[in-house]
């Protein structure tokens, strides 16, 4: 964070924090997440959010005090799971499912990181409520994928594929819109699975090992 961010984004003096109802704080979450896919963190200001919010700019600085605390309070309440519903009884079909779940968010959570990735490397606190809200949810759920496959004798847990798994369904969703200009939609997503990560596996489609 720079000194000047610090020095326009710094809390008004407060004897306590404000009581807000989930809901409310909710609502202010929201129009964080929007503000930061529409004009990127840079130009994220508390005086823009308390507007959106019809709410004092005083009542943000209260309850979050810095405009890094409120947008990691924002990542860290719209965290989801994007790949929990992917248990079809095989690994392939686990991640053709999960490939057709996560097209649905791929272009709002790409927009988000890319809006907030040179900030996040700056500061520890934006950094981790990111991993927390798009990366380790999604993490465990490919982990539990994986487990229940190794579990049916479907995988060895040591296949050298596996470790890249993760880094592959991640890259392939945020690489596409910079490299080809375009959103890495259901389509795109279930055909990489289909040709690269299932193959990869020694899989098929079946569920079957080559």
């Amino acid at each position: 964070m720079t000194t000047r961010e610090k020095a326009t984004e710094a809390a008004p003096t407060a004897s306590r924090r404000s009581k807000i109802s989930p809901e409310r704080a909710q609502e202010f979450f929201d129009v964080v997440l929007d503000q930061l896919r529409e004009q990127g963190y840079g130009d994220l200001t508390m005086e823009g959010v308390a507007a959106q919010a019809c709410c004092s700019k005083s009542t943000l600085y209260r309850q979050w005090k810095t405009k890094p605390q409120l947008v990691a309070a924002a990542l860290r309440a719209g965290r989801c799971t994007k790949f929990f519903t992917a248990d079809t009884g095989t690994l392939a079909g686990d991640l053709v499912t999960a490939a057709r779940n996560a097209a649905s968010q791929a272009k709002p959570d790409t927009v988000l990181v890319q809006a907030l990735g040179h900030a996040a490397l700056q500061d520890d606190e934006l950094k981790g409520a990111l991993r927390e809200a798009l990366i380790e949810p999604e993490l465990a759920s490919i982990d539990a994928m994986v487990k229940r496959a190794v579990e049916r004798g479907e995988i060895a847990e040591d296949h050298p594929a596996l470790p890249y798994l993760a880094a592959q369904l991640f890259g392939v969703m945020r690489s596409r819109p910079i490299l080809e200009g375009r959103d890495a939609d259901e389509d795109y997503l279930v055909r990489f699975v289909e040709n690269a990560l299932i193959p990869g596996l020694g899989l098929t489609l079946e569920g079957r090992a080559t």
